[in-house]
């Protein structure tokens, strides 16, 4: 611990935050008449009301602006569907503003220091963990325990089983997700999280158990998509091993990308957007299918430019027959029209960059870099998947816990004894 954090600031996580990490991992459903409900939503409808008040009573000094423009995306949102899906308004809206803003205006509220922020990272890292022996479980049997186990329950079930062609002799592993994608991003993130954000807090082999363990768990999700975010992390950790301290090693990492779009758009005659999913999926099938999903969706985009199409069927070639989009940046445009996702995305890029460019002390410099590692990671592999439910929301949670950066709480120091002598030592104090 440094010197500039005393024991009483590594403060307990709050049980709202516990709960919700819980309530993303176990995938518990239910019906209430038409409506379709999962454990996560019914905790954030029980606290959504009490969060908003909490956040109004305790607003943030910085970081509003996504704030807002997160909860205008979800007015947009609410107004697009009567346009484009009025039969389905109350029920998405609703669910929409619970998975979104319930998310991560619980990391508002609540991840505050880096002591809050270190203890999440320690949270998600023990969920992994502890998610691993279930998936290589399912690897060899293609049967998700946690998920069979819950179908069992009278009154309840959980998400369906997806039936999917093998991969290297494995199981796609879905574990706790509705897709085995979910399950290789939700893990993918702790890679940098805990190796990078944990630097100076905990010994090095616990760091490297965190990254291995969620590279390891990413892998069996056999998802090309989903274990990008971990190549690309595990990229920009070893390129700020190995290049020099400083802003110039990043400088120089943005000029060498420009330049590599620059050639390939010159050099190839492929699109740099089919040459980007050429070497971010495992096979030339999907890679070929990604580019397809692209075009099309833009054409959908630019014929319902304003409210988008909501939940109705996009125009695609009558060869393909699924109507997934493996883009959710695209879905974003498709579903809510320009006016959508330039709210979605702005809120989302002037909040990265606000927290990338803040002013902070040296202590906090290793976490700030594992949030931006994880989120150029999660940015560039959300170009190639889509994710709903229970992982939309857990992602977005993650995104506002990197917030508190913007305006870090002081440390809380305790008074000291007026009968004992403060003790010096030039040894750093345990970790509480």
């Amino acid at each position: 611990m440094t010197n500039h954090q005393h024991p009483d600031l590594a403060e307990r996580l709050s049980p709202v935050v516990v709960l919700y990490v819980l309530a993303v991992v176990v995938p518990l459903r239910y019906s209430i008449g038409s409506i379709q409900m999962t454990g996560l939503r019914t905790y954030l409808a029980l606290i959504f009301i009490p969060l908003l008040v909490h956040y109004c009573k305790n607003l943030p000094r910085k970081g509003v602006s996504s704030d807002v423009l997160f909860a205008l995306f979800v007015l947009w949102a609410a107004l697009a569907f009567t346009q484009s899906s009025p039969a389905h308004v109350v029920e998405n809206s609703g669910a929409l503003a619970l998975e979104l803003l319930g998310g991560y205006l619980i990391a508002r509220c609540f991840i505050r220091t880096s002591a809050h922020f270190l203890a999440t990272v320690k949270l998600v890292f023990v969920a992994v963990l502890l998610s691993v022996p279930l998936a290589l479980v399912e690897s060899f049997t293609g049967h998700p325990p946690l998920v069979i186990l819950i179908d069992a329950l009278p009154g309840f079930n959980s998400v369906g089983t997806v039936t999917i062609e093998p991969r290297l002799g494995l199981e796609r592993a879905q574990v706790l997700f509705a897709h085995p994608i979910h399950y290789g991003l939700f893990t993918s993130t702790i890679t940098a999280l805990a190796f990078v954000g944990a630097t100076g807090r905990w010994p090095l082999w616990l760091r490297l158990g965190g990254l291995s363990t969620g590279a390891f768990a990413s892998f069996l999700a056999l998802s090309s998509g989903a274990f990008l975010a971990v190549l690309l992390q595990v990229f920009l950790i070893g390129w700020a091993m190995v290049f020099p301290q400083g802003r110039i090693r990043w400088v120089l990492l943005v000029c060498l990308c420009i330049a590599a779009y620059v050639a390939v758009d010159l050099m190839s005659n492929r699109t740099p957007v089919r040459v980007f999913f050429s070497y971010a999926t495992f096979s030339a099938h999907n890679a070929y299918w990604r580019g397809i999903i692209f075009e099309w969706g833009m054409l959908s985009v630019w014929q319902h430019p304003i409210f988008g199409i909501g939940l109705n069927d996009w125009v695609r070639p009558d060869f393909m027959r699924s109507g997934s989009m493996d883009n959710f940046w695209l879905v974003l445009a498709v579903r809510y029209g320009v006016p959508g996702f330039l709210l979605f995305t702005t809120a989302y890029f002037l909040g990265f960059f606000r927290v990338l460019c803040a002013h902070l002390p040296d202590e906090l410099h290793a976490p700030r870099r594992a949030w931006v590692i994880c989120f150029i990671g999660l940015t560039f592999t959300l170009c190639t998947v889509h994710i709903w439910t229970s992982v939309f929301s857990f992602v977005f949670f993650l995104f506002g816990a990197g917030f508190w950066m913007l305006d870090p709480l002081a440390p809380r120091r305790t008074a000291p004894s007026k009968r004992a002598s403060p003790v010096y030592t030039r040894f750093a104090t345990a970790p509480a």
